[in-house]
This record gives C-alpha cells, sequence and structure tokens, in this order.
C-alpha cells in the first residue's frame, strides 16, 4: 500500500514520513521544494520513500506525478500538506497563495477523483476563523472571515474538499493546525528571532508590541494528534479538529526574551507599535481543543514547553 505525502519535503511532512514509514510499505513525496528540502529526507530508506519533484499547482504535472505514485502499489491516502507557508509573501503577493495554497488543493483532488483515491487528510489552519478577539474558536464557528490571502486559501481548499467529499471521497480529516514549532525550521517567529540575533548579537527587533498572544504545539505532538484522529474508527464521514495544546498559549514578548537568553544573553530587545507583526497577523486567538480531547489525545508539552524545547533544537540547527 502507498501513502502520497504531498508537501512532504517541508517541516511538519518530513516529520511525518517516519510514523507513516511503520505502518506504510511505500511513501510517495510530491513537492516541488520551493520551500521544503531535499536535505530533509536523506535519512530514510530510498527503496521505501519515493521523491517526486513536481509543482502540485499545475493540473497536469499533478496528474503525471499521481499516475507515477501508482506505480508503486495502490494508493490508499493522500496526506496534502503542500501550501505557502509565509503568510507576509501571500499579503504583497496574492497569487502566491492561490497557487500554492488553493491550485494544490484543487489539482490534488482532481488527480484523486481519476486514480480512484477515497482517503484524505488535509493540513488547515487557524488563520481560517480569522479575527475574532477573545471568542472561543471551536469547529462549528460561523461564518468565518479570514484576514489572511493563506487563511482565505485555506478555507476555500476546505470548501473544495466538503464538495469532494458528496463527489467521491469516503473519508476526509480536515486538521485546523496552530502555531507549530519544531525542526527541521523552514519559517516562523523562533526562527526569524534567532537569524536576527546572528546577525546582530546586540538587539532583537521585534514585529509589533510583543503582546501578540497565540497557542503553540510541538511538532511531535501535532504528528501523534493526526495520527490518533486517523487511526480512530471514523464518527462521520468529513472530521473536521482543531489541533492545539490545552492551554492559551505564550506572548511574544516571552518568547522573545528566551530566545535572547538562549541565544545572545544580554541583547536589547525593542518592540514596534500595534499588537500586530503584519498585515494579516491574528493578534491572539482561543482555540478550542473539546474535540480533539474527545479522542483521548493529549499533548505532552503545553505552549510554553514546546516553544522552549524548540528554541532548543531551532539554535542548534543553526549551530549556536
Amino acid at each position: 500500500m502507498v501513502s502520497i505525502v504531498a508537501g512532504g519535503g517541508g517541516f511538519i511532512g518530513s516529520n511525518l514520513i517516519e510514523s507513516l514509514l511503520i505502518e506504510s510499505n511505500h511513501i510517495v513525496i510530491i513537492d516541488n521544494f520551493s520551500r521544503g528540502n531535499l536535505n530533509f529526507l536523506n535519512k530514510y530508506p530510498q527503496n521505501r520513500v519515493h521523491i517526486i519533484s513536481a509543482d502540485l499547482s499545475f493540473a497536469d504535472q499533478c496528474m503525471a506525478a499521481f499516475n507515477e505514485a501508482a506505480c508503486y502499489g495502490q494508493i490508499k491516502e493522500v496526506w496534502h500538506l503542500a501550501a505557502n507557508s509565509d503568510i507576509p509573501a501571500g499579503i504583497k503577493d496574492p497569487r502566491i497563495d492561490l497557487n500554492d495554497t488553493f491550485m494544490t488543493s484543487f489539482n490534488i483532488l482532481v488527480s484523486m477523483r481519476q486514480c480512484g483515491i477515497q482517503i484524505l487528510h488535509f493540513a488547515s489552519s487557524s488563520a481560517i476563523y480569522g479575527d475574532l478577539g477573545s471568542q472561543l474558536l471551536h469547529e462549528d464557528i460561523g461564518p468565518l472571515f479570514p484576514i489572511s490571502n493563506y487563511g482565505a486559501m485555506k478555507l476555500a481548499s476546505e470548501a473544495q474538499i466538503f464538495a469532494a467529499g458528496e463527489a467521491f471521497l469516503s473519508r476526509i480529516n480536515i486538521f485546523r493546525f496552530p502555531n507549530v514549532v519544531g525542526v527541521p525550521a523552514t519559517h516562523g517567529v523562533i526562527l526569524d528571532f534567532i537569524n536576527k540575533l546572528i546577525n546582530t548579537p546586540s538587539s532583537l527587533q521585534v514585529l509589533g508590541d510583543g503582546t501578540q498572544q497565540k497557542s503553540y504545539l510541538h511538532v511531535s505532538d501535532l504528528i501523534s494528534a493526526m495520527l490518533e484522529i486517523r487511526g480512530a474508527t471514523p464518527k462521520k464521514q468529513i472530521q473536521v479538529v482543531n489541533i492545539g495544546p490545552l492551554d492559551e498559549g505564550v506572548t511574544v514578548q516571552w518568547i522573545a526574551e528566551q530566545v535572547v537568553k538562549r541565544v545572545s544573553p544580554g541583547a536589547r530587545i525593542s518592540y514596534g507599535e500595534g499588537n500586530k507583526g503584519w498585515v494579516g497577523d491574528v493578534p491572539k486567538f482561543n482555540y478550542s481543543t473539546k474535540r480533539l480531547q474527545s479522542f483521548g489525545w493529549a499533548p505532552k508539552l503545553n505552549s510554553a514547553g514546546a516553544v522552549a524545547l524548540a528554541i532548543d533544537e531551532i539554535a542548534l540547527q543553526l549551530g549556536r
């Protein structure tokens, strides 16, 4: 049996593969490696992990990649992790999220239908909710008004997946991620702060006033949660689940202080104005994980623990 991991060369995909290898005969990674990295995959056995370089935003490349994947055996499921992970870049040029976040979803669904694949696991995001302040974000809340192009295209992808569920998919898991941290880091506030301190060890400039507060989940807990949901007896055809820690998160100021302590003690931290780091940034959200807990799952680390571990991991990744 074959599992396809679209976007498998990225941060989350490269972590997921290790767990999938325990149960799948073959893993096929489809990625254009614009943000992923082939080096993340070197540790996996080449006789079981197969890499196809393709841009899934193009219909012909997507279909060709799925046909090639089928050469390794019957495809039982698709893990769709392919997306633009640079939210500010998508604000500057909305075509980035249209192509990398939505068109990848559209083309994957078309290819799945033509290949007779009926199981999809989709990496969505808390960004689909928009900025609802302190309102508890549960999976059935609405209407939804995302404030970033990334969130808008993730929400559009969810809508397209629901339509595919009516047409041909037999089982769908939609995972709405919080902020996920760990290694190999490719983006995010921790990596950004450490790189800034490497370049200017005496000072750290923070976007926004540092009061932004969000929940953080370590990638090891994220993978564990997704596999727990996927392995459970499905309660219905389409399951939408917020994945996150059980706490309300930590502030950007706290993260900055912990990074300085680890990487460049004594560095001066200076803050910007306002509680948003960039256009489309949601300064604070309150994430309900009640549905996730109904699966009997709980994270090993809270937000502070996840961030603390990730700071050390990413610092070591960068040779600090």
